[in-house]
């Protein structure tokens, strides 16, 4: 993965591999896991992921937690896609990302010319989703 900025890097409760399998069925990219036995772990289930990763239009990181870490909780936090994708995509990515979820504040045009909204998919994770129109649109 590169870039300038920080990725985000979630535990989640049992769920990275299917979580990181369904995000890249969302957003497109490549996925790679290493298992708790692959990296020599012991302090959770052998085959449960302890080092995952998308690379793609958007990149993260995910493992599941081990008996001593506290999994994600999305209080307080969320994830923008603002300009991230064309319209078409960002309204692909904000249908997708409901399937399952819960849409918080309906992808719509603000008063500023742009489009947004809030969903929380199924594995807790809030995005805002955004693009502007240009002028000649």
């Amino acid at each position: 993965m590169q870039g300038f900025g920080p990725t985000p890097y979630l535990l989640m409760a049992g769920t990275a591999r299917e979580a990181l399998e369904w995000w890249a069925s969302v957003f497109g990219g490549a996925v790679s896991t290493h298992t708790f036995e692959q990296f020599g772990r012991t302090d959770g289930d052998p085959n449960a992921v302890a080092h995952g990763t998308l690379t793609g239009p958007v990149s993260l990181y995910a493992a599941d937690a081990g008996t001593d870490d506290a999994p994600f909780a999305s209080a307080g936090l969320f994830f923008a896609l603002l300009g991230t994708g064309s319209p078409e995509q960002s309204k692909k990515w904000f249908d997708r990302l409901s399937e399952g979820g819960h849409v918080i504040d309906a992808l719509q045009q603000r008063g500023w010319n742009a489009w947004d909204g809030q969903v929380r998919d199924r594995y807790g994770v809030t995005w805002l989703v955004g693009y502007e129109l240009d002028s000649a649109s």
